[in-house]
């Protein structure tokens, strides 16, 4: 057993576990609403709000001591454990508190991984999550015990790692609930929480009905494991060839501190050797390029979240979703939220996946994420009335610029206030860029003699596809498996320059996009298969260019189909074998796709742009080869245009 006191040093520890770093000060202003709220609240001396929260419980502990132990699993795998319970004078208090943990695919201890991303700087002693996570230690203090778990076939814990979210890794989680409930220590009462895996995990653990689990706190967690590896029908290879050779890294070169017990290693040396044999991610998924793929050890329809989908809705576990704006998952984080039945919340920063060091962003994200999840789990595992299911149920950062936000609330997702306005390519120049094409993007309200151009005889434009082309190497796809810590996008517009590009002219006003993007292209293409992918951007008077989203589509995966889950009325391809349809090089086919979902102001005196790209270099698949030429239709018949959520009044 070893014990710890409060530390108050700061790293950045794994991007995957995209969990708080750091403490930082109110960069973000809270609603009107929200702000009458806390004066009211405060009158008391008490404050519960979106980001704050003083009062309800108190900070009774500054010590803890952590345990690590084997459970031994119903077929004889082990499992390795932490338990961090609070402390007094280096001994753990002999008292019942409720339980959180997190099931972990990148170590239960996170020692080594803040030595492998640390490099020569010197690191304080690590003996838990805690020591590592200010979000943590505040729960700690507060009275609560946190635990962490290896999954099998990782770290220390025994077994062979079969495949993401598979079903023995999913029993596990229901036996290891059980026994955190039934400790001296424990109060009956479990959570969870992660980032991640580390948030897959939480609702995979929800599909099993585990009667002690009250609630959970899943950040940035996916839903369908298909539509994030293979968005539109396109390999994201560079992601996955990322966490492959992370995790074999960390399954055979960086062992995770041994058990208690396990004083001469030999226990964590038997574990390692049964790790040699682990499922191949990179390989898996490389060969299942369709949604009905269907082996013994990747099955896209049963593996992963959206698999167990009925069972976590049944389950009704209250589930708090927290996402950002540049995460690889925030699409899946509202569809979440459109298809829980459960008692739940939904907050989106301006965020990444991946903490981002010296950050006013991440120091925001890391305040309000540390709040949020403590008052949750006072709420739904100590029952403290502090109110937070009273409040809108949705909060949202709007972005004006990098580095400028505000938050605002909703009751339901996409927010009432936005509606589809259509921006129709048209014939150029807007004079913004020299792209393949300087077209330009004339609003569905504007006047008959802009609406003309988009009828113009010039009725398509042609592009040789540059397979060079690429929104960068510090992505939302690097910055979600560390590849790239910090995600700062590139000034867009050299790439655009070799694209195809639609620039609306300077704004009259600010014009706020909230919700989900959704283009239509009618294309044409010299060969059967092309990629289409559509960055929407905002362009400021110098000429540079802010990335703000993307989609992609696959040409041959464009076949509509009913989604098996509450899509938002979202554009859905069920991309089965069967449904694969060639391109066509004489008459243009329809394309729809949604973008990942935004909240964005796009300034007075800025443009707003849609660039197109047949390829992403640096983030996917390369297109298929040769490279084809592709035409975009936007004549009278074919209007090619992309619908995006402006709130009322901006249009």
């Amino acid at each position: 057993m070893h014990t710890n006191r409060s530390r108050s040093w700061l790293w950045l520890l794994l991007p995957l576990l995209a969990s708080a770093a750091c403490s930082g000060t109110d960069q973000a202003a809270i609603s009107s609403d929200d702000a009458s709220a806390a004066g009211a609240a405060a009158a008391d001396g008490r404050v519960s709000e979106f980001g704050r929260y003083e009062g309800y419980s108190e900070a009774r502990f500054e010590e803890w001591v952590t345990e690590s132990l084997y459970l031994e699993m119903r077929d004889g795998v082990k499992i390795a454990l932490d338990v961090t319970r609070p402390a007094v004078d280096g001994v753990a208090v002999e008292e019942a508190f409720p339980v959180v943990w997190t099931h972990s695919r990148y170590h239960r201890n996170p020692s080594a991984l803040a030595q492998m991303f640390a490099g020569d700087q010197d690191i304080p002693p690590i003996r838990s999550m805690v020591d590592a996570q200010p979000d943590l230690q505040r729960l700690v203090r507060h009275g609560y015990v946190v635990a962490a778990a290896g999954v099998r076939g990782s770290g220390a814990s025994y077994g062979q790692f079969e495949g993401l979210w598979e079903d023995q890794e999913t029993r596990d989680s229901f036996e290891i609930i059980e026994w955190l409930a039934g400790q001296p220590w424990s109060d009956g009462n479990v959570g969870m929480f992660g980032g991640s895996y580390l948030g897959i995990t939480q609702y995979m653990a929800a599909s099993q009905s585990p009667p002690a689990l009250k609630a959970i706190f899943p950040n940035v967690a996916g839903l369908d494991l298909y539509d994030v590896l293979y968005p539109g029908g396109v390999y994201r290879d560079d992601m996955i060839e990322h966490w492959d050779q992370l995790t074999k890294q960390l399954d055979h070169d960086l062992p995770a501190p041994r058990v208690d017990a396990d004083v001469e290693g030999v226990m964590m040396e038997e574990a390692r050797a049964q790790h040699l044999d682990n499922w191949d991610t990179a390989a898996e998924f490389a060969a299942a390029p369709y949604r009905d793929h269907d082996t013994p050890s990747l099955t896209w329809q049963e593996h992963g979240p959206s698999g167990v989908l009925d069972q976590v809705i049944r389950a009704r576990v209250p589930a708090y979703h927290f996402n950002g704006w540049y995460d690889i998952f925030v699409t899946d984080a509202t569809l979440w939220y459109a298809n829980y039945e459960g008692p739940q919340k939904m907050a989106i920063g301006g965020w990444s996946h991946a903490n981002m060091p010296d950050s006013l962003l991440m120091a925001d994200r890391a305040r309000i994420g540390t709040v949020e999840q403590h008052r949750w789990f006072d709420y739904w595992l100590k029952g403290i009335d502090n109110g937070i299911m009273d409040e809108p149920p949705i909060h949202y950062a709007v972005m004006s610029d990098p580095g400028d936000w505000e938050w605002t609330s909703a009751n339901a997702w996409p927010p009432g206030k936005a509606s589809g306005t259509a921006f129709y390519f048209a014939g150029g120049p807007s004079g913004s860029v020299e792209s393949v094409n300087d077209g330009v993007l004339v609003m569905e309200s504007a006047s008959s003699g802009d609406a003309s151009a988009a009828q113009s005889a010039d009725h398509f434009d042609e592009y040789a596809v540059d397979p060079t082309t690429t929104t960068g190497t510090t992505t939302r796809w690097d910055n979600a498996v560390g590849a790239a810590p910090v995600m700062v996008y590139p000034d867009m517009a050299p790439n655009d320059a070799r694209s195809l590009t639609y620039t609306t002219p300077p704004l009259e006003q600010d014009v706020t996009v909230s919700g989900h993007p959704v283009a239509t292209l009618y294309v044409t293409s010299t060969s059967e298969d092309a990629d289409f992918y559509v960055l929407l951007e905002e362009v400021y008077a110098d000429g540079t260019s802010r990335y703000v989203t993307e989609g992609v589509m696959r040409g041959s995966h464009r076949t509509l189909a009913d989604a098996p889950w509450n899509n938002l009325g979202l554009p859905y391809q069920r991309s089965f074998e069967a449904d694969r349809v060639p391109l066509p090089s004489d008459e243009p086919t329809q394309i729809v796709m949604d973008l990942h979902p935004t909240s964005t102001v796009f300034n007075a005196g800025n443009r707003i742009r849609v660039t197109i790209m047949g390829a992403d270099a640096d983030n996917a698949v390369p297109p298929p080869s040769p490279p084809p030429t592709i035409r975009i239709h936007r004549s009278a018949e074919y209007r090619s245009h992309i619908a995006l959520p402006v709130a009322a009044g901006d249009s």
